[in-house]
């Protein structure tokens, strides 16, 4: 029979942070950086843990490039070839411990390709839409057993049963999130979903009872959103929209009317699958989207953006280390985050 839960379950754009005391003179005292140690790996990390999304508009070498040099993360899109892999690990060899190979479940031969000719590359993103097929299950336990000692992160996933099967499985860091990216339609498709910061909170507290990870993967919209993510006990935050239009960003630039946009789809959008499998497969439907997206010039000013508002986040809230920050956070419900009486734009 159906089940109703009648549990009240939030997104993002239903919360605020209350500010609380704060002994920090400014924003500049601040910590962004996270050291962590994983369950299965063994690896450590350290950095600032955001993660640009492995979307093909997204997850670019150029990306990279720029992304490493302020410590953050790139999850690189499958779609690269070893010989442009074997290229960038010659020329970026600074880049390498910041960035993620990635791959579906019918992709692993090249992932193992791409591994052996760049064994610097430690972390391993495995990504399928539905993180809850046991196929998906038995991948990630194949992979650990061929990959040992690599970081494996999987997803993507909403409940708490489903992080614990998967960090039980092999996996370090659990991608959390099903619909809520901005090109991503699967709700309206499939009606399946979880709003994301509730996703978050009770895949954090499973992730972590066992010493796993969780990445806080799509509907951030704004710094606010990065922040709230961090603050719902998100060990990472994966942003794919927020990175697009920018000059590192893959997708066509397009001019119009003395305009500049560039393209931005899902990785399950009729787009992605006319280019990488020719057609949308007859069994399927599309599950995202394509839009223009404004071109936004060098994505290093959108990131110091990014920065600075967790940042003063945690100013406001009496963090002076981001590892904090989930500790220091309540989150009050509203019905309207902010005056909309000039439009959304800063």
């Amino acid at each position: 029979m159906p089940h109703i839960d009648n549990d009240v379950k939030l997104a993002f754009q239903d919360v605020l942070l209350r500010p609380k005391r704060s002994t920090l003179k400014s924003r500049s005292e601040v910590d962004l950086t996270r050291s962590f140690s994983f369950r299965n790996s063994k690896q450590m990390y350290t950095g600032i843990p955001i993660i640009a999304s492995n979307m093909d508009t997204v997850g670019t070498f150029e990306m990279a490039k720029v992304l490493c040099k302020f410590s953050l993360f790139t999850a690189v899109h499958k779609h690269y070839s070893l010989k442009q892999w074997e290229e960038f690990a010659s020329q970026n060899p600074d880049c390498l411990e910041h960035l993620a190979a990635s791959a579906g479940s019918s992709d692993f031969e090249q992932l193992e390709q791409i591994l052996e000719a760049v064994p610097q590359v430690k972390y391993i993103c495995l990504d399928v839409a539905n993180g809850y097929s046991e196929h998906f299950v038995e991948f990630v336990k194949n992979v650990r057993k061929r990959f040992p000692e690599h970081t494996i992160m999987a997803g993507n996933v909403v409940t708490g049963e489903m992080v614990e099967e998967l960090i039980l499985s092999g996996a370090d860091i659990i991608k959390v999130g099903i619909g809520p990216g901005s090109v991503c339609t699967t709700r309206k498709k499939t009606g399946v979903g979880y709003p994301q910061l509730s996703a978050v909170m009770e895949c954090a507290d499973a992730a972590h009872g066992l010493k796993g990870h969780i990445i806080s993967d799509g509907g951030c919209t704004c710094p606010g959103d990065v922040a709230k993510a961090f603050g719902a006990g998100a060990d990472f935050v994966m942003l794919g929209g927020m990175l697009a239009g920018h000059s590192e960003s893959g997708g066509e630039l397009i001019e119009r009317d003395g305009k500049k946009y560039k393209l931005f789809y899902g990785m399950s959008s009729e787009t992605a699958m006319k280019k990488y499998a020719g057609s949308v497969s007859e069994y399927r439907a599309s599950e995202g989207k394509t839009v223009e997206v404004p071109f936004k010039g060098d994505v290093k000013y959108t990131i110091r953006d990014i920065l600075g508002g967790i940042r003063s986040t945690c100013t406001y809230v009496g963090a002076a280390k981001l590892k904090e920050l989930s500790r220091r956070t309540t989150f009050i419900r509203v019905t309207q985050q902010w005056n909309p009486i000039f439009g959304d734009e800063s």
